[in-house]
C-alpha cells in the first residue's frame, strides 16, 4: 500500500473528506498521519475518528514534513487540503524532505512560487500532481482523444463556463467559513471566483484541446456590497492556431449549482459536455447524425479500466472522478518506487505544469481586468 498523510481537511472540511475518499478508493493508498487543523485537541479527535495513531499526528506541518522524512517507514505522499495562500510553504517543506505532493488548486497564489515548487520537485524526483479532479470523468478523457484524432476538424471556437449560486448572497458575513476566506486577499490570493472556478476551466479546456492561449481580455466584477475579491469572471481568449474562446465562471448565478460545461466548435463537427450529466457526451457533425457517446458503454478510446468502474446507466460522477486522478499519480508513485522508469502514459495526471499555467492564467485575467479589461499575452 502507498502511504499518505495529509495537512488541512479537518473538522467541518468536506474537500479533506473528498480528498480521503478518493484517495483510499481504489484500495491502493492508506491514510497514516496528519496534521488537519492548528489545534493539536482537534488534530488528536480527527485522528480518532479516523483510526490514526495518536504518534503520527502532529503540532504542525514542518514537524510533520521533517519527521516523516525521516522515517523509513513514513508517507509517500502528502495531500495538501488547505487555504491557497498555504499551499506553497506546505508543499516546500514536503518536497525539501523527499516527499511527493497532492496538492489542492489554485497550487500557489503567485506563478513565482509555482515556478520554485517546480524547480524543487524536479531537481529531487518528486511527482506533484495537482487535484484538477473534472479531467478525471471517463467522457474528458473520450473529448480529448476525438481532438487527438481531428474528428471535428481544427478548433475554431471555444466555449465554457461555470456558474454557481453559492455566493449570491453575503453568506462570508453569516458565518460560511469558506465563503469568508475565499474573499480574504490574504488567504486566497488576487482572485476568488476567477481562481477557483475559472482555474477550473481553464485546466479542463487546456487538457481536452491541448491548445496554448496566446492573450486573453478578462473582467473580474464585485457585485456583493462589501466584497473585496470577484464574485462573476468574464474572459475573451484568444489561442494558437487561430481560435478564439470564451469563458464565464460566477459565484453570483441564481438558479445554477455547479453548472460546469464546454463546448467546442471545429470546422467539421463540436463537442459537448455538462458536468450534471458527465456520463455522457454529445459530438455533432456537419455531415452526418449527432452522436452520442455514454460511459460504460460504448467503445472508447481510452480502455484502462480505471477510467470507468460500473456499467453504463449506473451514474458516476465526482467522485470516482475525482479518484481517477489520485489513481493515475498513485500507480506512477507505485512505478516509480519499485525503481521503473515512467513515460509520457504514466503521466497522465495533472502536473506542476499545469498548476503553473493555473497561476499564470489567473495572474493575467487580474492584470487585465484592473487595468480596463485590456489585452494582456500569456
Amino acid at each position: 500500500m502507498i502511504k499518505f498523510g495529509m495537512v488541512g481537511g479537518g473538522g467541518g472540511s468536506w474537500i479533506g473528506a473528498v480528498h480521503r475518499k478518493a484517495a483510499r478508493f481504489d484500495n491502493k493508498a492508506d491514510l497514516i498521519a496528519g496534521c488537519f487543523s492548528r489545534s493539536i485537541d482537534k488534530n488528536l479527535n480527527i485522528a480518532t475518528d479516523l483510526n490514526l495513531s495518536p504518534d503520527r499526528i502532529y503540532k504542525t506541518f514542518t514537524e510533520m514534513a521533517v519527521q516523516e522524512g525521516g522515517r523509513d517507514d513514513g508517507v509517500d505522499f502528502v495531500s495538501i487540503v488547505t487555504p491557497n495562500d498555504s499551499h506553497f510553504s506546505i508543499a516546500k517543506a514536503f518536497l525539501e524532505n523527499g516527499i511527493h505532493v497532492m496538492c489542492d488548486k489554485p497550487v500557489t497564489t503567485t506563478s513565482a512560487q509555482a515556478k520554485e515548487l517546480k524547480k524543487i520537485a524536479e531537481k529531487r524526483g518528486l511527482l506533484f500532481c495537482v487535484s484538477y479532479a473534472y479531467s478525471g470523468y471517463p467522457l474528458i478523457t473520450q473529448a480529448k482523444e476525438l481532438i487527438t484524432n481531428d474528428e471535428i476538424g481544427k478548433i475554431r471556437f471555444i466555449n465554457a463556463e461555470f456558474p454557481e449560486a453559492w455566493m449570491a448572497s453575503p453568506i462570508e458575513r453569516e458565518g460560511d467559513k469558506q465563503a469568508h476566506w475565499r474573499n480574504d486577499p490574504a488567504q486566497s490570493g488576487s482572485s476568488n471566483c476567477c481562481g477557483d472556478l475559472g482555474s477550473h476551466v481553464e485546466h479542463l479546456v487546456s487538457y481536452i484541446t491541448g491548445l496554448r492561449i496566446v492573450s486573453l481580455c478578462a473582467s473580474l466584477d464585485v457585485f456583493m456590497d462589501g466584497r473585496i475579491l470577484d464574485d462573476n469572471t468574464s474572459v475573451m481568449l484568444k489561442y494558437e492556431g487561430g481560435a478564439k474562446g470564451l469563458y464565464w465562471a460566477s459565484y453570483i448565478a441564481v438558479g445554477h449549482d455547479n453548472g460546469l460545461q464546454v463546448r467546442i466548435y471545429g470546422t467539421r463537427g463540436a463537442l459537448s459536455w455538462i458536468q450534471k450529466n458527465p456520463n455522457y457526451l454529445n459530438v455533432s457533425y456537419l455531415d452526418k447524425p449527432i452522436q452520442l457517446f455514454s460511459r460504460g458503454k460504448d467503445e472508447i478510446y481510452s480502455q484502462k479500466l480505471y477510467q470507468s468502474r460500473i456499467p453504463a446507466g449506473h451514474p458516476e460522477g465526482f467522485h470516482e472522478a475525482f479518484a481517477n486522478i489520485y489513481l493515475r499519480f498513485i500507480e506512477a508513485l507505485e512505478k516509480k518506487k519499485a525503481g521503473l522508469l515512467l513515460t509520457g502514459e504514466d503521466l497522465t495526471f495533472p502536473g506542476i505544469d499545469d498548476g503553473l499555467r493555473g497561476v499564470q492564467f489567473i495572474e493575467k485575467c487580474v492584470q487585465s481586468s484592473r487595468n480596463g479589461s485590456i489585452w494582456v499575452e500569456m
